[in-house]
Parts: C-alpha cells; sequence; structure tokens
C-alpha cells in the first residue's frame, strides 16, 4: 500500500465530512451541540438532553470502511451495534417506557389529588390540545408531505402520535408512536417530546400570561397539609388500574407501570424497593433511553421537512394543552364562590414535576406569599394519569379507524 493510500484511509473521516453527507453529520453535530448546551448551560432536564445530544453524536459519525473489504464495518448503529442493541432491546418491545413510569409512580404522592379530587379535571381539560393537534395534523401532513397524500394510514399514525407530543409526556409519545410501527419518524417524534417536556420553564410562562391577569395569578388557595389515609393511598393505585384497564384497555400497560411504581411506595412494607424504582431503576433507564433517543437521530432520517413539521405541530400541541387548563379553569371560576387559581390548569399537563414547579414560580412572582406548588402537584400528577388515558384512547380510535390493522 502506498503512502497516498494509508494517508486517505488514516482521514477517511475528515475526507468524509467534507462530503454532501458529511455537511448533513456536521448539521447533526450543531443540533446537538444545542442539546448538551441546553442541559449544561440552561440546566433544561439534563439528565435526558445531555444523552439524547451525545446520542446523536454517536449515530453520525462517520462510516468506518474495512480496508480489507471496502465495505462499511460495524459501528454504533449497525446490526449489532450497541445503539441498535438498545433500542430493539428498550423501544422496539416497549421495555423504557414501561419502566420509566414505574420510577414515576414511586416518585408520585397522590395525596393532594386525593383531598381535592376535583383537580382530576384540569388534568382531563390539559389534554384539549391532543385532539385538537391530531384534527390539525390530518389537514397538514398530506398538504406539507405530499408523498404521504395517498396513504391514509400513514398520516392517521403519524397523526396520533404528533398530537400525543402535546401532553409533554414521553413514554408515552414513544409507546403511541412504536405501537403504530412509526420507526422512521421516531428521532424527531421523540426528540420533540423530550425536549418540550424539558422546555417546560420557557414556554408555559408566555402562554399563561396572555391567558391570564394579574389579579387571577394572584388568586390564592387553601391546602389542608395532613395526607390522605394509607388505605385511600393503597386502594388508589389499584383501582385506578383496574378502572382504567376495563375502559381503556391500551393504557393498561402505563397505567399499570405507574400505579404499580406508587403502591410501592405506598404500601409501606417495601421502602428499599420505592427507593430503588425513584433512584437507581429510574436513572438508569432514564441514561439508556435518553441515548437511544439519540441513537436515532441519523441525519437522512432527521434532516427532512417532516422533521420541521412534527416540531412545529408538537409545539401547536404543547400551547394548546397549556391554554386548554388555564381556559378550564377560568370557565369554572365562572360559576364558583371560592376562585381557582386559572394557573393551576396549566399543570394538567403530563410535565410531573417541572409544570407545577413553574407556576408555584409565576406566583411567587406576582406575590411572594403566594403558595400553590400542592394544588399545582396535584394538577400535575392527574395531567400524568390523563396523557396516559389519552393516549390509549388515541391508539383505540385510530385503531378502530384503520379498521383493527394495527
Amino acid at each position: 500500500m502506498d503512502i497516498l493510500a494509508i494517508l486517505k484511509e488514516l482521514f477517511a473521516g475528515v475526507l468524509y465530512l467534507a462530503s454532501p453527507a458529511g455537511l448533513k453529520t456536521l448539521a447533526m453535530f450543531v443540533i446537538a451541540g444545542v442539546l448538551i448546551y441546553l442541559a449544561i448551560k440552561k440546566d433544561y432536564e439534563p439528565a435526558l438532553l445531555l444523552p439524547i445530544g451525545f446520542g446523536a453524536i454517536l449515530a453520525n459519525l462517520p462510516p468506518v470502511i474495512d480496508a480489507a473489504t471496502g465495505t462499511a464495518a460495524e459501528s454504533a448503529l449497525g446490526e449489532h451495534g450497541f445503539l441498535t442493541v438498545l433500542f430493539n432491546a428498550g423501544i422496539a418491545n416497549e421495555l423504557f417506557p414501561i419502566l420509566i413510569f414505574i420510577g414515576v409512580g414511586a416518585m408520585i404522592d397522590f395525596s393532594p389529588l386525593l383531598k381535592d379530587p376535583s383537580m382530576i379535571f384540569f388534568g382531563a381539560a390539559a389534554q384539549f390540545g391532543i385532539f385538537a393537534t391530531f384534527l390539525v395534523s390530518l389537514v397538514l401532513i398530506p398538504i406539507v408531505l405530499p408523498a404521504t397524500a395517498g396513504d391514509s394510514s400513514l398520516i392517521l399514525r403519524l397523526a396520533s402520535a404528533i398530537g400525543i407530543i402535546g401532553a409533554a409526556d414521553g413514554p408515552t409519545t414513544l409507546y403511541v408512536a412504536n405501537h403504530f410501527n412509526l420507526k422512521d419518524y421516531m428521532a424527531p417524534i421523540s426528540v420533540a417530546a423530550y425536549s418540550y417536556m424539558s422546555l417546560v420553564p420557557v414556554i408555559q410562562p408566555p402562554v399563561i400570561k396572555a391567558l391570564t391577569s394579574r389579579k387571577e395569578r394572584m388568586i390564592r388557595m387553601n391546602y389542608n397539609e395532613e395526607r390522605a389515609s394509607k388505605l385511600a393511598l393503597i386502594l388508589f393505585p389499584i383501582i385506578v388500574t383496574a378502572v382504567a384497564g376495563i375502559i381503556v384497555p391500551m393504557s393498561a400497560p402505563l397505567v399499570g407501570s405507574l400505579m404499580f411504581g406508587n403502591l410501592i411506595r405506598e404500601c409501606g412494607v417495601l421502602e428499599r424497593l420505592s427507593k430503588t424504582a425513584q433512584n437507581e431503576l429510574a436513572n438508569l433507564v432514564t441514561i439508556l433511553l435518553g441515548i437511544t433517543i439519540g441513537g436515532t437521530m441519523v441525519a437522512e432520517n432527521f434532516l427532512r421537512l417532516d422533521t420541521l413539521l412534527i416540531m412545529a405541530l408538537g409545539l401547536f400541541a404543547f400551547v394548546f394543552d397549556t391554554a386548554g387548563g388555564v381556559l378550564f379553569a377560568k370557565l369554572l371560576n365562572l360559576f364558583r364562590k371560592t376562585k381557582i387559581n386559572p394557573m393551576v390548569g396549566a399543570a394538567g399537563i403530563s410535565a410531573f414535576p417541572m409544570s407545577a414547579r413553574v407556576i408555584q414560580k409565576i406566583a411567587k412572582e406576582e406575590d411572594p406569599f403566594n403558595f400553590i406548588l400542592m394544588q399545582s402537584i396535584s394538577a400535575n400528577v392527574s395531567g400524568q394519569l390523563g396523557s396516559i388515558v389519552a393516549g390509549g384512547m388515541v391508539i383505540t380510535l385510530v385503531s378502530m379507524m384503520l379498521g383493527g390493522i394495527w
């Protein structure tokens, strides 16, 4: 082998970056860098955005060429590459979303919700954006993406996953997208879902302030710190699982895993398992889930027009979910003597507990002595349940529309 061939092989990666495909790779490196920047500098859900950003770098590294055969060698995304193995083992079979919900369930305290069950209506109202975006997506997808115009099945399935993004519930979004076999769209769908979930502190405040007056944001709400009874806290996850599984069977895997995690927390005899679910399990699965999602962000599948459409519609859904909760609270105030702070309605999305914290922060900015965190937490945990049930309903309804194909 002459010296020129040796140099060409040594610098194959550099030469690749100068090609058209390499320029797309550089663009993905920039996008990955932005995600890592938001994670480290802005502290926007670093546990998710940092692994996603790093996974995107791994997924877009120049291909390794085997000098002996001249073909592409095994890489992180090859048939046996570790990112492919993680995707098949954790997302393709829906394992990671299930495990994440066990951890989330172990972190949730349903006591505030049980003491004020009316807050569950905010978890339902804040899902408005899901169904509004689903309908808008049915119209826009064939217009913006003409290649899909003749495929009504793809349009319905894609609209379903895009709508769920508005709940700011990453695991449920992945669950719906995977159920409808949207592997080619998994990268933009998952990135949109988790990015918007991490950007709750940026997106929600302007929407809330645009729909409420300062007087409304200063409304104080009474709260009794006494917890619900232990019997109620134990029966709640069992009853919710049974009822949700009967009414919306497709929601059973996610609702069941969430409630199982919560039962471990509340039963009082599995403290070690509860702490493991809240810490080791949740942290480990979050790392694996994040880097696997990043591994789906291959340039050829991500730098497309449909990515922009999915990101835009996902933002539309998120804004409408927030607005739906606020407007529902304002509607209730027309008939209530004791007023509800309308901001609490915005916490009905699924981004637990970030949304509740954002609401409390805004309340303290208007009135340093206004504490509505527990009411916001109540709406937030009901939103967690609401998004799962909404996801199950979407799967059921769309499956019926597709004639039970899926």
